[in-house]
């Protein structure tokens, strides 16, 4: 499958690599390429188990494409802003492991993108911002809420106030990365990883993409509630008995 700014390839293990393809824009992200994200995520093709996203030319995604930006009311802009929540919400809530490859810039929406995604990986030329206070503007994408779960509220106001910049180490130790690797890692490391992933058993991958990040937002009560519902739905399963019988013969499992 080929789209001018959404190129996606399926491998025949079932992880497609979905690359933003908007070269001399650093991929900055416009109605069209968030259309085309939307269109994949709605309806993935047959067979695919995990997603690998990443971008071109050096960049991940560098934030909405300013220069494509369009004057709106304040009713407009709040309808804009919920659509890209729509979108966000597809990705981390959709069902799919999806597992960021990022380089260069991961700005603005580019970071609330990479935040909706469960496994990140940054190479040495990451760069991490959230510059909207130096535009005069607020985030629109989802940061107030997936960025600032993982830096909390304080460092978020620090980091939107001053416009700070962070590379792929400090990115690690806060969070905003889960793995730190070299030149040219990152692509090679998060298609292993999705891999890996699309080989679990497709129930309790999809159970844990749904659950865990709700479960953070119940009470405690709620949350142990919720986790003895996944575990009775999952360890009833026939991949959880598959599972376990592939480990008492010391074989790798099949699952559905």
């Amino acid at each position: 499958m080929n789209d001018d700014l959404l190129t996606i390839a399926v491998s025949d293990d079932g992880v497609a690599t979905l690359t933003m393809n908007r070269p001399g824009k650093r991929n900055a992200m416009n109605d069209a390429l968030l259309a085309a994200l939307d269109a994949f995520f709605s309806a993935p093709p047959d067979g695919v188990k995990a997603v690998v996203l990443t971008g071109t030319e050096g960049h991940f995604c560098s934030g909405l494409d300013l220069a494509e930006h369009t004057q709106r009311t304040a009713e407009d802009t709040m309808h804009h802003s919920r659509a890209w929540h729509a979108v966000m919400d597809r990705i981390q809530f959709g069902g799919l492991p999806v597992v960021s490859a990022m380089f260069g810039a991961v700005i603005g929406g580019g970071l609330e993108l990479a935040t909706a995604t469960h496994v990140r990986i940054a190479e040495l030329s990451t760069i991490f911002q959230l510059p909207e206070g130096k535009r005069g503007i607020f985030v629109g994408g989802g940061a107030s809420v997936r960025v600032g779960k993982i830096l909390g509220a304080d460092r978020l106001i620090e980091m939107m106030l001053t416009g700070r910049k962070y590379g792929p180490d400090a990115g690690l130790a806060l969070g905003l990365a889960h793995y730190s690797v070299g030149p040219g890692e990152a692509l090679p490391m998060a298609q292993d990883l999705a891999r890996r992933i699309a080989a679990n058993a497709p129930l309790s991958n999809y159970i844990m993409i749904q659950a865990i990040a709700r479960i953070e937002d119940m009470s405690k009560t709620d949350g142990l509630f919720t986790e003895s519902l996944c575990a009775a739905i999952t360890q009833t399963s026939p991949d959880a008995i598959e599972g376990l019988q592939a480990f008492l013969q010391k074989r790798d499992p099949t699952f559905r």
